[in-house]
């Protein structure tokens, strides 16, 4: 395994450890607070047993390969599709915060939309594979038509945020395999044109602008966790209050485990801790790009560069809802906060990228 492997494996690990942390610390603290019959360490174990479910899944990806992933991509996508499905049937799908997003898996929940986050660009890499040209437009047609089936499903569950980060990845693909932009790129723009427009003319748009612009505007409902979200971060100063000493964890900041967890890591840890924990995600970009340029084939460059995007594209959003600069979307930091589904979906991701060293190390053992 090359030195990138490895670092990326080490900043992954030391991500998953603080993770595990803050995880005991925020639910600990919730339990206690709230006087709830269930141990202390309910979370960390449940968060430590979907470590174990992922570490399976990723020894089943890594002896799998990456080049048999792409070939059964078409066919795992199919059934991830019937999964989204499943989400609205009554008696099996979960209704949280009015929406459809899980499965109930005895007794806890399974996010199918976490996977195909990375199943369709997969899905993308395995249709322009082996091909010199762009695509033409009717194929082209064709698999816009295949995806837009399980984002259509994504999109009304609803998750605005997950259906953003697959555009994006499409997007960044596009370039990457230089499809002719006359394709997507003009279509996009009008898209964007005449939603921006009809969302103009929506009361509930303008009010979300308006909360995003100043929380205080309605600290009651839509403002709350963004503006408490500034008081955690605030409050840590250079180098924080001390592990456990936040006071935002103690009910003023809801989703404290999982989509706002940084909040309460930088309210602990302060600038200081925050900037180790943002070098770690950019050590992941590093390293994970890096793979992707030593890769033996297009196929695992392709593969590798959308992976490594995706993991820190996430981190970057929830990082940039924590800190107030972007609208609140639901997304997790990735091996960092709560959340069985994002966790599982990442970990397998990462053994692609270390499968893809691998490969291009015996490609490089074998050439010299």
């Amino acid at each position: 395994m090359n030195r990138y492997a490895i670092a990326l494996l080490i900043s992954v690990v030391l991500l998953f450890a603080l993770g595990l942390t803050m995880i005991f610390n925020t639910t600990s603290a919730e339990v206690l607070d709230r006087f709830l019959d269930r141990s202390t360490h309910h979370a960390l174990i449940k968060q430590l047993l979907y470590a174990v479910v992922g570490g399976v899944g990723a020894v089943g990806v890594w002896f799998i390969g990456y080049q048999n992933l792409i070939k059964l991509s078409g066919s795992v996508l199919i059934g991830a599709t019937v999964l989204l499905i499943l989400v609205f049937l009554p008696g099996i799908g979960q209704q949280i915060n009015g929406a459809h997003r899980w499965i109930n898996v005895f007794g806890n929940s399974f996010q199918p939309s976490e996977f195909v986050k990375f199943l369709i660009p997969l899905y993308f890499i395995h249709i322009i594979s082996d091909r010199k040209d762009p695509l033409e437009l009717r194929p082209f047609l064709e698999l816009l038509a295949k995806v837009s089936v399980p984002i259509g499903l994504i999109l009304i569950e609803p998750d605005n945020g997950t259906v953003a980060i697959i555009f994006s990845a499409l997007i960044i693909l596009f370039l990457l395999t230089r499809q002719k932009w006359v394709y997507w790129a003009l279509p996009l723009c009008v898209l964007l044109a005449c939603g921006t427009i009809v969302a103009s003319q929506m009361h509930h748009v303008s009010d979300r602008i308006k909360v995003y612009m100043n929380p205080e505007y309605d600290l009651k409902g839509k403002g709350h966790q963004p503006y408490q979200a500034k008081i955690a971060a605030g409050s840590g100063k250079l180098f924080g209050k001390g592990l456990g000493e936040s006071l935002q964890k103690l009910e003023y900041l809801p989703e404290a485990r999982s989509d706002y967890i940084a909040a309460i890591f930088a309210e602990e840890t302060g600038f200081v801790g925050m900037t180790g924990l943002i070098l770690l995600y950019m050590g992941i970009g590093f390293c994970g790009f890096s793979i992707a340029q030593r890769a033996r084939d297009n196929d695992g460059f392709y593969i590798a560069t959308i992976f490594t995007f995706l993991i820190c594209f996430q981190a970057f959003l929830n990082l940039g809802v924590v800190s107030g600069l972007l609208p609140s979307k639901g997304t997790n930091l990735p091996f960092f906060s709560q959340g069985g589904s994002s966790l599982l979906a990442n970990m397998m991701a990462l053994c692609v990228l270390l499968n893809i060293a691998k490969q291009s190390e015996r490609e490089h053992v074998k050439t010299t």
